[in-house]
């Protein structure tokens, strides 16, 4: 096969499902490389997520529950996907999981950004929100979230945190410089 110049510099040549179920598709392709070398790439097929941080009183609102793939409790910011079989538009997932994980709604929901995670693993993206002037409610979990709790913290303890390894999820992370670029541009003006 011969590449043109518009053409990707991976071309898969056929595709096929390892596994699937409910949350994600496991793929494995045939490629060629744009020097002709030919190989496979297996990654992750995962619906896009939202994030929100949930601000107020100078701190945020965190969720923490047990991650069976890293074999402990860890802190983050409320996130998740659209429940299997439902979608709609990424603020509504925002404010969807807002509500459920943590019972609060926001007044304000402001789009952070949008970026790939784990982009040589999974073709799953985020949905980055701000949410403020947050109004408690119910917390409305989902089977797998039982185990989960809430608390507010100061952003500098949410900083030491991050430090001391209480949050480690790569999201959270991300969300947070975003939300320092946000504020940085909102300054700025």
């Amino acid at each position: 096969m011969r590449f043109d110049s518009d053409d990707p510099d991976v071309r898969m040549l056929a595709s096929g499902v390892v596994y699937e179920d409910r949350w994600m598709r496991l793929r494995r392709d045939d490629i060629e490389r744009r020097d002709g070398s030919r190989g496979t790439y297996a990654f992750v097929e995962k619906r896009d997520f939202a994030l929100v941080i949930p601000a107020e009183r100078g701190g945020f609102h965190l969720v923490e529950e047990y991650r069976y793939p890293v074999g402990r409790r860890t802190w983050s910011f409320p996130q998740g996907g659209w429940p299997h079989g439902k979608s709609g538009e990424p603020d509504d997932l925002a404010r969807l999981e807002l509500e459920q994980e943590t019972g609060l709604r926001a007044r304000e929901l402001t789009r952070l950004g949008y970026l790939h995670t784990a982009h040589g693993l999974t073709d799953q993206a985020g949905y980055y929100y701000l949410a403020t002037g947050l109004e408690p409610g119910a917390l409305d979990l989902e089977t797998e979230e039982q185990d989960m709790c809430q608390a507010w913290f100061p952003r500098a303890r949410f900083e030491e945190m991050i430090g001391a390894g209480l949050v480690t999820d790569d999201d959270t992370v991300a969300a947070y410089a975003l939300l320092l670029l946000h504020e940085r541009r909102t300054l700025a003006k």
